[in-house]
């Protein structure tokens, strides 16, 4: 039974399909194909229900025997759930995930529900209405959890999940903004984190993946501020989890 050697995990609206777009050039990496719409299998209770068998047919019987083979699911930083079937399931997957400014990330999250047709409120609303839409969201949004901006931004809580279960070799941590400063150090350095030949040629001329229309809105500045301050204790934690090769915003 095939089974994935690494997975892309999130978070979403920091890059992740740029990096599936990044692994699907290389010849040496098999990407679970369709891209859209993503396995999930760990999230989606009903996916997972159907078990690991299917999962490998599904998703990873066209993989070859002799080059790595990955999936992307963005939200799977965000459920613990997720990260206890994989440590049961597959112990020895590499992980990737990339983050993003969280400000930057919570906006773009807000832009993609309300291109989406899911979003009617402005963002400073939309950020004060959060932790009530999270308690009453109905169960056909259980997963992709549309209007959770601020606490998809909580890095540091949601990789402990994952750095509690998996050995921290196993785990590598990028930033969306290297994609823009620095594509080809990126691409070396996920190359040689999955034990492939390094392309960082692959990473020319991607430009931007998947982007969401902010239809010319923008943060106002009292509400970007406020985001700051509300991120700056959780960012600090991030870098204390992380150690002094990240960064944070």
């Amino acid at each position: 039974m095939r089974l994935p050697d690494f997975i892309v995990g999130g978070a979403p609206r920091a890059g992740t399909t740029w990096l599936y777009e990044l692994l699907d050039r290389h010849p040496g990496v098999y990407m679970a194909k369709p891209l859209k719409p993503e396995p999930k299998f760990f999230l989606v209770d009903d996916l997972y229900a159907r078990g690991l068998a299917y999962y490998s047919a599904r998703w990873f019987a066209g993989a070859p025997a002799d080059r790595p083979a990955g999936e992307k699911s963005t939200d799977y930083l965000e459920s613990r759930e997720a990260a206890e079937r994989m440590a049961r399931d597959l112990p020895h997957v590499k992980l990737v995930f990339v983050l993003r400014d969280p400000v930057e990330r919570a906006f773009s999250n807000f832009a993609w529900t309300r291109m989406n047709g899911l979003e009617t409120e402005d963002f400073a609303t939309a950020l004060r209405l959060e932790a009530d839409r999270e308690r009453t969201l109905p169960d056909r949004w259980k997963f992709s959890r549309p209007f959770s901006y601020f606490s998809r931004g909580l890095y540091a809580d949601l990789l402990a999940e994952y750095l509690q279960r998996f050995p921290r070799d196993q785990i590598l941590v990028l930033k969306f903004e290297e994609i823009a400063a620095n594509p080809r150090a990126l691409a070396e350095r996920l190359h040689r984190f999955l034990g492939v030949a390094p392309r960082p040629e692959d990473a020319a001329a991607l430009g931007v993946v998947n982007p969401s229309d902010k239809r010319g809105e923008h943060i106002d500045e009292a509400t970007r501020r406020e985001l700051r301050a509300r991120y700056a204790a959780p960012n600090r934690r991030l870098a204390q989890l992380l150690g002094p090769d990240f960064s944070p915003w």
